[in-house]
């Protein structure tokens, strides 16, 4: 799997910013089928810094309904990745 097919992009929330300030963790929107040794690799590679963990979880879909349709959204993946120390990404926010 290519690094950018395996990193969606980052999750811009008030959580996800606090935690890039306070403890250098970022959080990104992975691809479903990667695991934490893919995802650290590409974060290495795309942002040239040294990764020190990766945890992820997996967020289900939820059912919704739209007038008499029953349907779901889509589960994804979140990966939360605590860099070293003197390690940063500077996404602009």
């Amino acid at each position: 799997m290519d690094k950018y097919q395996v990193i969606k992009g980052p999750l811009r929330t008030e959580k996800s910013v606090a935690d890039g300030e306070k403890t250098n963790a970022y959080h990104f929107e992975v691809d479903v089928k990667a695991n934490k040794i893919q995802i650290k690799k590409a974060i290495e590679d795309i942002f040239s810094v040294k990764v020190e963990s990766v945890r992820t979880l997996v967020k289900k879909g939820k059912k919704r309904r739209v007038r008499f349709i029953m349907g779901k959204t889509k589960e994804w993946k979140k990966a939360i990745v605590a860099l070293k120390e003197g390690n940063a990404i500077d996404f602009g926010y």
